[in-house]
């Protein structure tokens, strides 16, 4: 059976959007810390699991870079969660009926790693379903001060601290598994 990890950056007070939040994020600068842990994420990974929007997002940057992650990223096949999405390009593929139950059928049909980038309703119906393997959180030295919460309006769900990662560029990326 398959993981599934995900993988979001969030500021020290725990949002993921906002006004301004992209741009604090961007100023964190990417060292070889975090381009290792990325690399580290992703060797095992035999597709990427998106929602729209970030699939939107990485489509438009990721396909004219080359190079490390970039290859990476590039070659894998893309899982993509939407309802309005009717083709896409990039070696990706549209989740067929329910994305959550798409992602339940993905998990069983191989083995390797399947890691989620982006977050939102997807992501809290990802954890809702116990189909989260890993929760890899990048806390970014910043506060947002407002802004969407990840977890925002799920129940009470115990994790486990698998361990802390210093990036070396004021971030740390605390990794967790859902206890069962």
């Amino acid at each position: 059976m398959r993981k599934l990890i995900e993988y979001d950056h969030l500021s020290i007070d725990g949002r993921m959007s906002g006004d301004g939040f992209w741009a604090a994020q961007m100023a964190i600068p990417t060292n070889d810390e975090h381009l290792a842990y990325q690399r580290r994420l992703l060797e095992p990974a035999v597709g990427l699991v998106l929602g729209r929007e970030t699939y939107e997002g990485f489509a438009a940057t990721w396909p004219s870079m080359t190079g490390g992650i970039a290859d990476t990223i590039n070659s894998l096949p893309k899982h993509v969660a939407s309802t309005t999405l009717t083709e896409t390009t990039w070696n990706a593929e549209v989740l067929a009926g329910d994305a959550v139950d798409a992602v339940a059928r993905l998990k069983e049909s191989g083995d390797g790693t399947l890691v989620k980038y982006g977050n939102g309703p997807f992501s809290r119906a990802l954890v809702e379903a116990g189909l989260l393997d890993e929760l890899h959180l990048s806390i970014s030295p910043f506060v947002a001060g407002a802004g969407e919460s990840l977890l925002a309006g799920i129940g009470t769900t115990a994790l486990d601290l698998m361990g802390v990662t210093d990036l070396g560029n004021g971030a740390v990326v605390l990794a967790y598994t859902p206890r069962r």
